[in-house]
């Protein structure tokens, strides 16, 4: 029961880091849309997070399979297929020369991750809380009786 826990609070700080890393993604993407950055600029720093997120994203599929949670697998499976498939096909950096006209795409593209990665969030957190009150009322010494508990004063 310790490993599960272990296991969602691993996954809630992976998951965290996509989410963060995404959402700076949007930010360049859109500062590059307002012109406040400038092409080169953008998609370098763009291009600095995409094989991290893609290791990220691997890795916590792979737990998944690992530790047997096959909804959590078969919903993280598809985006981790889809970054393997754009990494196979060499399409998964942005171009500088022609990061402008690929500019909707890319945001629309990230936007549907940032709601994956927080429909996983979500999933994840109520995971954590699951465990975690799994691994409390579950004592060898006796079950907690919440009546009693809400009873003292």
């Amino acid at each position: 029961m310790a490993w599960d826990l272990l296991l969602w609070v691993f996954s809630f700080f992976v998951n965290l880091a996509l989410l963060a890393s995404t959402f700076y993604q949007l930010i360049c993407l859109t500062d590059l849309e307002a012109d406040f950055m400038n092409p080169f600029e953008t998609s370098s720093r763009v291009n600095g997070l995409i094989i991290p997120e893609f290791i990220l994203q691997g890795v916590l599929s792979g737990l998944y399979l690992v530790t047997w949670h096959w909804f959590m697998f078969l919903f993280a499976v598809p985006l981790t297929c889809y970054h393997a498939m754009l990494y196979k096909k060499q399409k998964h950096l942005i171009d500088v020369t022609e990061v402008f006209r690929n500019l909707n795409f890319e945001k629309k593209l990230r936007f549907i991750k940032l709601g994956f990665y927080l429909i996983l969030f979500v999933v994840v957190i109520f995971r954590i809380l699951a465990a975690a009150n799994i691994l409390y009322y579950n004592s060898e010494f006796e079950e907690l009786d919440i009546r009693s508990n809400m009873l003292e004063f």
